[in-house]
This record gives structure tokens, C-alpha cells and sequence, in this order.
């Protein structure tokens, strides 16, 4: 093999090759260079001679000579014994050797050889000054895991531990990330009408959490139950499925908080709360029916991340499964932390998708049909006392939708292969793309719908009901644009939780603590 500065290389590992003159191989040899031996008949062809780098030069007859054997005991051969044999040498001993070599002159020859074979075992190897000794590497080893002890376990992950008083902050919290308290999970559950959801999710940044699990179910817990005034046992018997499946999820985690609600199909249902105990005995989880207004509240608290600070006025409303909530909200010069606190005005409309639909029918809904639907709910709405909004300039007021009938159309104006909420939650539509999108499902039959992945065959006979609703409150407020809320309920439930227990206001103290 040759040297890349055009020697040929050492056939033994950082030593030189130079034979011993009994014949027999070097104790260093590996027999790396397919097995040649050096004897007294047969000579090594090459030596290194001179320095590292240098060209390799024929052996000649006077191999033997003493001035050759000083010359190449001077040149390096400190690895040499005085009787031309070679002789291993311990590692320590051979990096002292090499640096009195270098301290008698030869120090650029010795950093060219080190050059050549870098990265080699052997006596002429990489010297091993910047080695530390044992007991000095084992010394910092100990001070390095000492360190790692003195911070708790939980504060190196970036979390507090749970229960943890708020005045034993530790110096290592300032650069915990975000969501300081993992464990310290909340869980929200909604049966509603048409749906069974359920979050479960840890607190991050102020006003924000991270969603752990979740869990949706289309139920139509509210079937019949317009015409009959009772949930059907179907019905009890789809939610209460679902309802395990929450159960489960909830037992596999430690909870700190939860609340679990149900909405208007057990608020007006004559079996309501006789449905309820049937689900504490096949379940074991307690859910709480709440009025209207707390039901319009949850769903302002819900999505107030979605209204800007140059707005001034907002109506929201959630076109539910059995009825729909609207809410106005004037903010003023000085906004609360709550968005619930500016509500001036509330209402709650007794009708959803589902009791609608089932009072015109949503599977062939024909335009005269839909306009039918549509006056019956500005009958509704006609009985809201409501002042009428004033908009200074543009950018003032706006609509902000929550609901399954405002997603859809958010996903189908978007052509998505199939919904995501990622593209859909807070997505800005005008006032003529919800009109488009309105006329292309009315023009759509039963079959169009179903196919449609951001609809599908469980909500084909509800949206266009839900776009009538959504008609009325574009028609007594006129908005040039309308913001859509993958959110709602569940979302509220949670931002109220942890408002309450001060967990952002804890996670601000405590990245701001200092110790003394």
C-alpha cells in the first residue's frame, strides 16, 4: 500500500518495519499485511528512513553498519533497543519519550509523524498528554452527576411536582418550558343533543393548554325527542355506549378536575334526569345539566382566543343539536381576562339541526323548503331585545361561529380531502363565500352531501338545517365577514377550570420567582 506522500506505509502498526536480525518477526507485528515474514535469506525490501513523510529507501548491504544504526536511533528510534530489536513499551512511558524527542529538536518531525498516523494504536500513536488521569476524569464524573442532583427530577423535565407549595421555587424553574405542571391534567365532557365529546388536556401559556386525549361520537341523543318529548331507549343506549368509552379514558389518567355537563336534549326530555341515573349506575361518571345561559357563557369562554384586540363588537353563536346559542359582546377601552364579562345580551333559540330537521326534513331539501326554515327562526330571533350594534370603522364587529354547521362549510369552501381542524379553526370566510357555500350544499341532494368527506352520511341531513339557522343571524346581523371556531363547550369548561384554580397566574409567578 502506498503512503499518500509517495512512501510505502509501515507494515506494523506505528512502528518501524525494520526486521530483527535472528530473522524472526516482531512481537508488534499483527500480520495485517497478508503474512510476510522478514528473514535472514529474504531481508525487508523497505525501511522508513528519515523522517515521517519522507520517501522509504532500499535496504543495502550495510544494513548492519553502527554509523546507520546511530543514524537511525538519532532520527527516532527511541523505541529501539540497542540491539536492533523492537520492544513494546508502556503507553505513559512512550508519551513521555516522544515529548523529550520533540524538546531535543525534532518537534516538527514528530508532528508530521503524528499527522501521518493519526488515529492508530500503537508506540508512535496520538501522544497522550491531553488524556486526564482516571481519578480526575472520576472526579468531575461526580461533580457533573452532583449537579444533575441538586435539581429535582421534575425540574430537569421542566415541570413542578404536583402539590408542590409555591414558595419552595427552586432557582432551576426559570428555564422550565411552558406547561410547568404535566400531571395536573383537566378533563370537560359535553353530551349534547347530536354529540358526545370529551377533552382532556394539561395547562401551557396563559390562556392555553395542550390537548392530551379526546374523544367525539355523533349520538343523536336528541332523536324523537321533539315529537315524543322523551329520549328514545336507542338513543339512551348510543350515548351511553359513548359514554363508557369517556369512562375509560378518564380512569386511565389521573385527573386533578373535571366537569361533565349535558345540554338541552336532558333539559327538556321528561326522562332526563331518570337518563342521568342510568348512566351513573352503568358508567359511574355524574354529569350536571346546565341552563342555557351558563351554556351560552361556556361557549364565549370557549373562543376567546379568536377575538382580536382591535375589536370592538362580536356576536357569537353555536348552533347546536337542540338549540342555539347567541351571544353579544361589547368590549371596551378596557378588556377583562374573561371574555364571558363583556356579554351584554344572551339569548337561547329552542331549536338546533336536529329538531329542525326533523320538523321540515333535511334529507331533499328544496329552496322553497329552506326558506321556510329560515323565517322561523327570524321569528325567533325577532323576539331578541337587542340594541342594534354601531360600527365605528371597519374591523369593529364581527360574527364568530361554533359549531358543526360552520366547519363544514369552512370545509368545504376549502376542498378538503378530508377535515382537518388544524385548517378549519379560526379561518376567516366573507360574507360572499359563506353565500356560495351555502348555495352549493342547497344544490347538492341527499347522496352529494353524504359523499362529501367534511360532511358524510351522519351529518347529510342536519347541515343544511344548520345553514338555515346560520341564514337567520347573517340576516339580523349583517357582518362583512365571519370568523369560524373549531370550539366550543368543552374548551370554555377547561379555560374555566384552570382560571379558577390560578394555574397560569401560578406558572407566571413561578418563572418569575428569583431566589435569595
Amino acid at each position: 500500500m502506498e503512503d499518500p506522500e509517495g512512501g510505502v506505509k509501515p507494515q506494523v502498526d506505528g512502528a518501524s518495519a525494520a526486521g530483527r536480525k535472528d530473522g524472526k518477526k516482531s512481537r508488534r507485528r499483527k500480520g495485517k499485511r497478508g503474512g510476510q515474514t522478514r528473514s535472514a535469506a529474504h531481508p525487508a525490501s523497505h525501511e522508513l528512513s528519515g523522517n515521517a513523510g519522507q520517501p522509504a529507501r532500499p535496504i543495502e548491504d550495510t544494513a548492519g553498519h553502527p554509523a546507520r544504526k546511530r543514524k537511525r536511533r538519532r532520527r527516532g528510534g527511541h523505541g529501539v533497543s540497542q540491539e536492533g530489536s523492537l520492544r513494546p513499551q508502556p503507553m505513559e512511558q512512550t508519551g513521555v519519550a516522544a515529548n523529550a524527542v520533540r524538546s531535543d529538536g525534532d518537534s516538527a518531525s514528530s508532528r508530521r509523524n503524528r499527522r501521518k498516523h493519526r488515529g492508530k494504536r500503537g508506540l508512535q500513536g496520538r501522544p497522550l498528554t491531553s488524556a486526564k488521569p482516571s481519578h480526575i476524569q472520576l472526579q468531575e464524573n461526580r461533580i457533573e452527576e452532583t449537579a444533575r442532583a441538586v435539581v429535582p427530577r421534575d425540574v430537569q423535565n421542566g415541570a413542578g411536582r404536583k402539590g408542590r407549595p409555591e414558595g419552595n421555587a427552586h432557582q432551576g424553574d426559570r428555564q422550565a418550558p411552558e406547561h410547568a405542571w404535566p400531571e395536573e391534567l383537566y378533563a370537560a365532557l359535553d353530551l349534547g343533543t347530536n354529540n358526545c365529546r370529551l377533552l382532556i388536556a394539561q395547562p401551557t401559556r396563559p390562556g392555553q393548554f395542550r390537548v392530551v386525549d379526546a374523544f367525539s361520537r355523533i349520538v343523536r341523543l336528541g332523536e324523537g325527542l321533539a315529537a315524543s318529548g322523551r329520549l328514545s331507549d336507542e338513543a339512551m343506549e348510543r350515548a351511553i355506549e359513548a359514554l363508557r368509552v369517556c369512562a375509560s379514558k378518564l380512569r386511565n389518567r389521573e385527573i386533578r378536575r373535571m366537569r361533565l355537563i349535558a345540554t338541552e336534549a336532558c333539559r327538556q326530555a321528561l326522562n332526563g334526569e331518570e337518563f342521568l341515573g342510568r348512566v351513573v349506575a352503568e358508567t359511574g361518571l355524574e354529569l350536571e345539566i346546565i341552563d342555557r345561559e351558563t351554556e351560552a357563557r361556556l361557549a364565549v369562554s370557549g373562543c376567546s382566543s379568536l377575538v382580536g384586540r382591535e375589536t370592538r363588537s362580536v356576536v357569537l353563536f353555536d348552533i347546536g343539536g337542540g338549540s342555539s346559542e347567541i351571544a353579544v359582546i361589547r368590549i371596551g377601552d378596557n378588556r377583562f381576562s374573561r371574555l364571558a364579562n363583556h356579554i351584554t345580551h344572551w339569548t337561547s333559540l329552542p331549536v338546533g339541526v336536529v329538531t329542525l330537521s326533523e320538523r321540515h326534513g333535511g334529507r331533499d331539501v328544496t329552496p322553497e323548503l329552506f326558506e321556510g326554515m329560515v323565517r322561523e327562526v327570524e321569528g325567533m330571533l325577532g323576539r331578541f331585545d337587542c340594541p342594534e350594534i354601531e360600527i365605528a370603522q371597519t374591523g369593529d364587529f364581527h360574527l364568530i361561529g361554533t359549531s358543526g354547521t360552520v366547519t363544514t362549510l369552512a370545509g368545504v369552501h376549502l376542498d378538503l380531502p378530508r377535515y382537518d381542524r388544524r385548517k378549519v379553526d379560526g379561518i376567516w370566510l366573507s360574507d360572499d363565500e359563506v353565500s356560495a357555500m351555502q348555495a352549493k350544499l342547497l344544490s347538492w341532494d341527499f347522496d352529494s352531501r353524504a359523499a362529501n368527506p367534511c360532511i358524510g352520511p351522519d351529518r347529510a341531513d342536519l347541515v343544511l338545517a344548520g345553514c338555515a339557522i346560520l341564514e337567520a343571524i347573517r340576516r339580523r346581523w349583517p357582518s362583512p365577514r365571519m370568523r369560524v371556531a373549531d370550539r366550543g363547550l368543552r374548551e370554555g369548561l377547561l379555560t374555566d377550570m384552570m382560571a379558577d384554580d390560578g394555574v397560569w397566574r401560578r406558572n407566571r409567578n413561578r418563572r418569575g420567582q428569583r431566589t435569595k
